[in-house]
Order: structure tokens, then C-alpha cells, then sequence
């Protein structure tokens, strides 16, 4: 019986039966575009009741049912192996393309499609996992080291690289003039729409507030913001800022008016010479993709997540992983934006006091480009 699942788990299935039928991953450039290609030995999905084992052979894909050990070594289930053709799951890859290009947010999986899930044993549409990796993958040899991958796809929603809700509150504190009770609920009061948190901004330095970087709201995100350095959560809110005031969404161009405001007061050689700005922004977006997260303390140290695969509009996958660090770097700076988080949700956007001074959060969100 068919039955309905959203386009972020079907983009999912589709990469995975993708590099399947094709035996290798491209890998990208920072432009987004097909680069070298890596041979895949096998890839390994999580589900709620064991891990499966897909070995990549000249015309079939071999199935291994399976557990991990007490020493996390991977142990085949008895009678837990099976065999398909490599054609099947390029017809599945093809069937799910075509059903991520239909519009909405959410697809029919139709009769066929669901009985070939269930015969290669995927009940769970989302990989489950505890690393937050969706897929692991051995390139070139079986008995190679196996590699965590995200999975994003440009067909469909995607989960942001930072999205931590009200965790990921940035405050600024309210000087100037001192508003009296009645002034702070009009500024609170201004209609919902899609400029809100911007109208309130204006108001305020309207009517003689000032509104300046005071601290992250949250203690864990403070510490991993610093982590990557001790003025990056000023510069960070800056990039909020503007992005709400003058509506520049996109990472570069973001970094390209810091380098104008210079909110960091640093000086122009190192700016201009050694690209200040661009090699912060580089680093936090790498802690982003690889681990670090608002609510979760960071030492700097990698997660099991080492790497992504991008579907892009075409259905194109396109991989990129730690060992190539700087590419992986360039490649999300430059296809990365800000968001906006919902405000009633994320508890932004609006003057609230605390201990007798005014503060106006921002929120800190950051996805990947969808073109």
C-alpha cells in the first residue's frame, strides 16, 4: 500500500541508492561542480534494529545483516546475507528523482518502490543514528576505515548547519535614551511580517536607542563561539544584524560588509592581506559541518560526521569530506546563507529586560544555498 513520507528522507534514499548503482562518489568543488571520483567498497546504513552492511560488487549489491560487537567491530547476523542487481537501485535512484522533482514538500512512495524497500531490508527512511551521521562509507577497499557522511539535498528542505533555537540567541544591549514601559511595548507591539525584527531595529535607533554587541545568551554556545575566537560571537552578531537590516542573506557578501564596518577594529593588513574575516567565517562554518553544535560543549575536536553529500538540482551527488579540508571550507562559504528562525519559537527579536537593562536578541541561523 503506498503511503507518504517527506522529500528530506526521500533525498536521503535517493543519494543512497545513487552511489549504490553508481559504485563511486564525485566529489565537488567549491563552486559546487563535479571534481574526482572515489571507487566505493561498501556503505553502511543504521536502522533501529541493526546495522546493514551494502557491498558494492561488479553487477550486484551484497547485503549484510549485522551488530557491532563489544569492541564496535561489525558482526554479520547469521543467514543475514542477500543479493540484488546494481540496476534495481538505479531504478529505485531514478523513480525517487523523479518523485523529489514533483512540487510540495512531501511524495506518494508508490506500491513498487515500498516492496523493494523491504527487500533490502530499509524500514527507517531516516538513517538511525546517534552520531547524527545519516551514511558511513568505505572508499577503495572493504577493510578501509569507514567515513560519516550527512546527507543534503537540494531537491528538498534541508537541515541547516546551524540551527540551535533560542540556544543560538545573541543579545544586544539597548543604551541611549532610557524607554519608558509604554515605548517598549509599541516598539513590541509592531505587526508580524517578514522585516519585523529590522522595523523594531529602526524604531528603536529612531526614537535615540542605541543597540550594541553585548553577549551570547547561552553559556555552552558562548564558550564554542569563542573557541573559534574571542571577538567571533561580535562578529557573528554583526553578520545577524546586517543580514536583518540590509537583507544580504549569502555568506560572502555578509563577510564583504564586514570588511567594510570592521567591527572588530583590526587592522587593514590584516584584513586585506591575510583575509581576517573570510578565514573566521571559513573555521566556524567547518566546526558547523563537522560537529558543533549551540547546545553541546566544543573542544575542537571532529565529530563522526566527517564529511557531506550534496544532491544538487540536477541529482547530481556530489561528496565532500574532511581530507580535503580547504575545499570543504571554500565549498561552505560560498554556498552558505542566513536564515531567519521563527520568533515566537526562538524567543528573539523583541526588547526584554533583564536585571534592569533592556536587551534585543538575535538569532543565529545558517543553511545551504538552494540553487
Amino acid at each position: 500500500m503506498a503511503f507518504q513520507t517527506t522529500k528530506r528522507e526521500a533525498g536521503e534514499l535517493y543519494a543512497f541508492f545513487r552511489l549504490l548503482a553508481q559504485g563511486e562518489a564525485t566529489f565537488g568543488t567549491a563552486q559546487a561542480e563535479p571534481g574526482t571520483a572515489w571507487p566505493i567498497a561498501l556503505i553502511e546504513r543504521e536502522e533501529h534494529d541493526g546495522l546493514r552492511r551494502y557491498y558494492i560488487e561488479h553487477t550486484d549489491i551484497r547485503l549484510v545483516s549485522g551488530e557491532k560487537d563489544k569492541d564496535g567491530f561489525f558482526r554479520p547476523l547469521p543467514g543475514g546475507e542477500v543479493c540484488f542487481p546494481r540496476a534495481d537501485f538505479r531504478a529505485a535512484a531514478d523513480l525517487l528523482l523523479g518523485l523529489l522533482r514533483e512540487s510540495g514538500d512531501k511524495i506518494t512512495v508508490p506500491d513498487a518502490l515500498e516492496s523493494f524497500l523491504d527487500a533490502v531490508c530499509i524500514y527507517d527512511l531516516e538513517a538511525y543514528t546517534e552520531d547524527r551521521t545519516d551514511l558511513r562509507i568505505a572508499f577503495w577497499h572493504p577493510d578501509a576505515p569507514l567515513s560519516g557522511f550527512v546527507v543534503r539535498c537540494r531537491l528538498s528542505p534541508m537541515n541547516p548547519l546551524l540551527d540551535g533555537g533560542r540556544m543560538a540567541n545573541l543579545k544586544l544591549e539597548q543604551t541611549g535614551v532610557k524607554f519608558a514601559s509604554p515605548t517598549v511595548n509599541k516598539i513590541n507591539a509592531l505587526p508580524e511580517g517578514p522585516n519585523e525584527v529590522a522595523e523594531r531595529m529602526l524604531m528603536i535607533e529612531r526614537l535615540g536607542g542605541i543597540l550594541k554587541y553585548s553577549d551570547v545568551a547561552d553559556r555552552v554556545f558562548r564558550g564554542n563561539l569563542l573557541m573559534i575566537d574571542l571577538h567571533f560571537p561580535r562578529m557573528l552578531c554583526e553578520m545577524v544584524r546586517l543580514m536583518h537590516i540590509e537583507g544580504i542573506t549569502r555568506t560572502p557578501e555578509l563577510v564583504e560588509r564586514i570588511k567594510q564596518i570592521n567591527p572588530l577594529k583590526i587592522k587593514d593588513e590584516l584584513i586585506q592581506k591575510h583575509g581576517f574575516y573570510e578565514y573566521k567565517m571559513k573555521q566556524f562554518l567547518l566546526a558547523l559541518a563537522l560537529g558543533m553544535r549551540p547546545a553541546k560543549l566544543f573542544r575542537g575536536i571532529d565529530s563522526a560526521v566527517e564529511g557531506i553529500l550534496l544532491v544538487d538540482g540536477d541529482g547530481q551527488v556530489l561528496a565532500y569530506h574532511q581530507s580535503c579540508r580547504q575545499v570543504l571550507a571554500d565549498f561552505l562559504y560560498q554556498n552558505s546563507r542566513f536564515e531567519k528562525g521563527p520568533l515566537e519559537k526562538n524567543k528573539y527579536g523583541f526588547l526584554e529586560r533583564e536585571n534592569g537593562t533592556y536587551y534585543f536578541k538575535l538569532n543565529a541561523k545558517i543553511g545551504l544555498v538552494k540553487r
